[in-house]
């Protein structure tokens, strides 16, 4: 991303954060279309697609004083919107060819550029090598090694509720430190 562009997003959120709807309007052109096409490619359901990222932009707005974004605005739209995908997997009955190739669209950086896509995951790795020893390998182990809540529970020799409790733990400081409440 282009620092003129990185500036424009600073400024535009600066006037969103004091109230300007005009500055909702153009983060909303300039991202609408990529945030949905990046869903769509996982959910292939237009309408729920259309309500993640319109909830998304409400949130954005709702909260716009006390969001604050570490990373670009763009990285930020994406990973509230991988966030709100994944939610929508997880609490809806799904059919299964949902699933086929979801690690692959759901980690394409192709959607949203490299650059952007270091920068969340340069971000996201600094957060996790933050917590504690334990709930980092669960994580890892978890995310990275793709293993189960029973497989985790076997190789460190701890019940599958304590490994639940550890993944709990790390999402809900990753949503935390990336604006994602």
């Amino acid at each position: 991303m282009s620092e003129q562009l990185k500036i424009e997003d600073v400024e535009l959120m600066d006037r969103i954060r004091s109230g300007d709807d005009i500055a909702l309007k153009l983060i909303y052109k300039k991202y609408w279309n990529q945030l949905f096409s990046s869903a769509y490619n996982v959910l292939h359901d237009q309408q729920v697609c259309e309500d993640i990222i319109q909830e998304i932009f409400i949130n954005l707005w709702n909260k716009r004083e006390l969001i604050e974004i570490k990373v670009s605005l763009k990285s930020y739209l994406f990973a509230s919107t991988r966030y709100e995908v994944y939610r929508q997997v997880r609490f809806s009955s799904v059919r299964e060819d949902l699933f086929e190739n979801i690690i692959e669209r759901m980690e394409s950086p192709s959607e949203y550029g490299n650059i952007e896509h270091r920068e969340l995951l340069s971000q996201i790795n600094s957060i996790v090598d933050k917590l504690s020893s334990k709930c980092r390998v669960v994580y890892k182990l978890s995310r990275e090694e793709q293993l189960s809540h029973k497989e985790i529970a076997s190789q460190l020799d701890i019940s599958t509720k304590t490994v639940e409790n550890h993944l709990n733990k790390a999402l809900r400081q990753l949503r935390i430190s990336l604006g994602l409440f």
